[in-house]
């Protein structure tokens, strides 16, 4: 029997940006509600099945609170192209389902500037969620036509956005992508 190819995966980001949740939903399809703070780091075990065979993610789920030893410091994000050279990264944009989003689509250059793959999500509504690890499947395992062939811990989509707000979602997504970038690189300090 072959080998499973696995992967390390690290989930970096500030606290209560839905990283666990993100995990938990693959893991068992549910969504919590709860928000508790992560200690340390979680490892969790993902795995796929794909067009490939089976994958898996050894997901580390990192704290976004820098009072739990979280990991995100400003200089790693500064220098990540550099110090990730060949390494696949992904930026993902959570909780795409919020009415009065924080971030919104035209404010989101980092990816572009650093050459970043981005998806907005909603690990709430599964909307979205499994793109992130689809692009990564992808590069990891080389072939750009990978695809996921079953997934057993998702539920089914339960896009709850009406039509109108996905149409503007997807425009503010167009008018970010399209967005001329800053010639000023003192905003990423």
């Amino acid at each position: 029997m072959a080998s499973i190819p696995t992967f390390k995966l690290i989930l970096v980001g500030d606290g209560g940006t839905g990283k666990t949740t993100l995990v938990k939903r693959h893991l068992t399809g549910e969504f919590e509600k709860k928000y508790v703070a992560t200690l340390g780091v979680d490892v969790h075990s993902l795995a796929f099945n794909t067009t490939h065979g089976e994958i898996c993610f050894n997901v580390w789920d990192t704290a976004g609170q820098e009072k739990f030893g979280g990991l995100r410091q400003g200089y790693f994000f500064q220098d990540l192209s550099r110090v990730c050279e060949n390494i696949p990264i992904v930026l993902v944009g959570n909780k795409v389902d919020v009415k009065e989003r924080k971030v919104k689509p035209i404010n989101i250059t980092f990816h572009n500037e650093m050459n970043l793959q981005y998806y907005d999500i909603s690990a709430k509504l599964n909307y979205n969620f499994e793109k992130p690890f689809l692009y990564l499947a992808r590069k990891l395992i080389g072939d750009p036509n990978l695809d996921f062939v079953a997934m057993s811990a998702l539920a089914p989509p339960e896009i709850q956005m009406d039509a109108l707000m996905i149409a503007k979602y997807e425009q503010e997504i167009h008018n970010a992508a399209n967005a001329e970038l800053p010639d000023d690189d003192d905003d990423l300090l």
